[in-house]
């Protein structure tokens, strides 16, 4: 019997036999220090419902094994965030380790010197199939994180966030992935992608009842949850899975009413107006190619409604900020693999790279880093007739631009005042594309037209911190 036949089977029997078998049980367990002392106060949740730890550090849920395959905390700001080799460990515990009476237990390690500054390292879409593409993200993205790390740690702690699409349908490289971001210096968490599914099956609450096989079982192997929390500095960070996955690789970028819930719930327990960071694969407010938008991203912005949110997603395959309003910020970054792996850049003309955000307190600040460059560089600036259906102009791609940052340019020294901003196609990218194929449009784009005999001109990018990032280009 072939592999997926027996799956099939699996299926069928378990769910003919899911009624009969006791499926609801009340788990209990403790939260402790490393000194062996409970630690009240403790948020826990199994997927559906949530506690908190008494002033013992006793929790207990009664759970639906059929619907919830964990049981996690989420981890107070005053304590380690739990690893195993560099990776978020931990923090979680398998709903079949619990019926055998095993893993109710958590333990963690308190703060020896708390402090509200850290870094958290945003990666999207590693995206990796093969095992060329594995030797690219570890030769170019892994070895390019390593010294920003230990650059990074000399001021604060280093945490890691892979926004999902960690693998393209190839579940055999989980393993090659995490290896690869293991030990790097850093605690590495994940989100999951819509690659990142067994593509034979739908997820798991689009399964029977009770079906021993779905869509997200390889990504629970390896990192746990899909949705959960931690608490770091003064910031709340919430992992939502925003892919509902009906098999064969299709998808509805959506969360589910459970989840709308779960987050209620979740953020319940944090105060309005805290810093909350919220990572997912697929974006909520763009609004260019917004049709991959998550469907009931209004009802999420309620919910959010109250918190200082930055949402941090990827998918797309290119970079936009959206300002949705005066408390939710939405940075949907450039893709590890740009074009999925096919060059070194992504859609938009962002090279391949990853986010570095700084947060110290409330403040949270960001710069986009390309892999292969220094962090200062910020744009892509083309020469006069170097870019197509612009020829008479300078161009420059700004890549992390938002409507708070400034683009200014100067001509042999002269002050020229605010370059053009228009909506286009990247030159690298569009370039490397197939005859006929058309690109994607990006309003990060900005021209200037010097005047003949002109010698220089230099673009002045002021970012919404008051950093200047300069690029200058000789004309012919």
């Amino acid at each position: 019997m072939n592999a997926k036949i027996l799956a099939s089977a699996l299926v069928v029997l378990f769910s003919a036999g899911a009624s009969a078998q006791k499926n609801v049980f009340k788990f209990s367990g403790t939260v402790k220090d490393s000194d062996g002392k409970g630690i009240a106060n403790v948020v826990v949740n199994n997927g559906v419902d949530f506690t908190s730890t008494d002033k013992n550090g006793k929790w207990a849920l009664t759970t639906d094994t059929n619907v919830c395959k964990f049981v996690s905390i989420s981890t107070p700001a005053g304590y380690v965030l739990p690893q195993q080799d560099g990776i978020a460990h931990g923090f979680y515990a398998r709903v079949d380790k619990l019926v055998d009476g095993k893993g109710g237990d958590f333990v963690l390690e308190k703060r020896k010197d708390a402090s509200d500054k850290f870094y958290y390292i945003s990666i999207s879409d590693p995206q990796v199939r093969t095992d060329g593409d594995m030797e690219r993200w570890r030769n170019e993205t892994v070895e390019d994180l390593k010294p920003v790390i230990d650059s990074l740690k000399r001021t604060g702690e280093v945490i890691g966030m892979a926004l999902g699409d960690i693998v393209f349908d190839n579940m055999g490289l989980y393993d090659d992935y995490v290896a690869s971001v293991s030990n790097l210096g850093m605690t590495m968490f994940q989100c999951i992608g819509n690659h990142d599914f067994e593509k034979k099956y739908q997820d798991l609450h689009n399964m029977p009842l009770g079906s021993p096989v779905y869509g997200e079982m390889y990504y629970h192997r390896y990192f746990g949850p899909t949705d959960y929390s931690f608490n770091i500095g003064k910031a709340h960070f919430v992992t939502l899975k925003d892919i509902n996955y009906v098999g064969g690789k299709r998808y509805v970028e959506a969360l589910t009413g459970a989840q709308i819930d779960w987050l209620k719930k979740d953020l319940s327990y944090v105060p309005k107006g805290s810093l909350v960071i919220l990572n997912m694969h697929a974006a909520g407010w763009n609004t260019i190619e917004n049709d991959g938008n998550v469907r009931n991203s209004k009802e999420l912005a309620e919910v959010l409604k109250g918190y200082n949110v930055h949402v941090f997603t990827g998918h797309t395959h290119f970079l936009q900020n959206c300002v949705v309003n005066d408390n939710l910020y939405e940075h949907n970054i450039g893709a590890a693999c740009g074009a999925w792996w096919s060059g070194w850049v992504n859609r938009c003309g962002t090279p391949n790279g990853y986010m570095i955000v700084d947060v110290d307190g409330n403040d949270v600040k960001w710069r986009y880093k390309a892999t292969r460059s220094n962090v200062g560089r910020q744009m892509t600036v083309y020469g006069k007739g170097d870019f197509r259906k612009q020829e008479d102009f300078v161009v420059a791609n700004v890549w992390d631009w938002d409507k708070d940052c400034k683009v200014e340019w100067t001509q042999d020294g002269k002050p020229m005042g605010k370059m053009e901003q228009f909506t286009g196609v990247d030159e690298k990218y569009v370039s490397g594309l197939k005859k006929g194929k058309e690109g994607t449009l990006t309003e990060h784009l900005f021209r200037a037209r010097p005047t003949d005999g002109a010698k220089e001109v230099k673009i002045v990018f002021t970012n919404r911190f008051g950093d200047k990032f300069e690029e200058t280009v000789k004309l012919n």
